[in-house]
């Protein structure tokens, strides 16, 4: 369907949906499902399915970056995780997977299996600067990309999809940061957490805290110093 004028579905407050992320749900739907008719999905588009019981919950965003995908931007991502285990993202435009059992990261090209080796050296961040702003004023992402100190270290890149997290997991990015509340749990991010945490990244919230109920946000990075560069710089605006 990319690059057909594509009818959306609003979903309330600046959100919405197309017939892309519909159908793409359906056929991940339909993949789970012939393997693991029992096991619960919760996805992007369609809720809640199967058995609140169920002791498998699949989390599905089928199409990351639907504002990206609708102007015709190849900046999208496929989500997919099982709560607590196994994840893939896909990137359907340059036709990479990265995908992991939740002990190693591994990236597809070409049919080509490749283990994940997160680094810093692009120095490249993504900042995500989409709302909510449940920090604000105590952290502002903007002020973060003004600070000092991120300028002379970091440069910034703001890609609107979770195909970033990915990417820190593949040494494309040193780190990705953004505000929020638990993303442990969210179709959004749970995908590229797992992957990240595989990889070996630092993966917390901006607070510090473990991702989770207990965490804010997030702030995945390649190495122990970016991350602790990042936390310092976000103190700061916090302060």
């Amino acid at each position: 369907m990319y690059g057909r004028r594509l009818t959306r579905i609003d979903k309330g407050a600046g959100d919405f949906a197309t017939a892309a992320d519909i159908e793409a749900e359906k056929a991940i739907l339909g993949v789970i499902r012939a393997a693991r008719p029992d096991d619960a999905i919760l996805g992007e588009e369609g809720g809640e399915q199967g058995a609140a019981e169920a002791a498998r919950q699949w989390l599905v965003d089928p199409l990351c970056g639907t504002l990206n995908y609708a102007v015709g931007n190849m900046l999208v991502a496929v989500n997919v995780a099982l709560r607590g285990g196994a994840a893939a993202v896909a990137d359907p435009f340059s036709g990479e997977v990265f995908f992991t059992d939740g002990e190693r990261a591994t990236v597809r090209r070409g049919g080509v299996d490749t283990q994940l080796a997160p680094t810093s050296a692009t120095r490249l961040v993504d900042v995500n600067l989409d709302p909510p702003f449940p920090s604000a004023p105590g952290l502002r992402a903007v002020d973060l990309l003004a600070h000092p100190l991120f300028v002379d270290r970091f440069r910034p890149r703001v890609v609107s999809t979770t195909l970033a997290l990915a990417w820190v997991a593949a040494g494309k990015r040193a780190a990705y940061v953004t505000d929020g509340g638990d993303l442990s749990g969210s179709v959004h991010f749970a995908a590229g957490i797992a992957l990240c945490r595989a990889a070996g990244c630092v993966v917390t919230g901006i607070d510090g805290a473990p991702v989770g109920e207990a965490g804010r946000g997030l702030v995945a990075a390649a190495d122990p110093e970016t991350h602790d560069l990042l936390m310092s710089l976000i103190g700061d605006g916090r302060g």
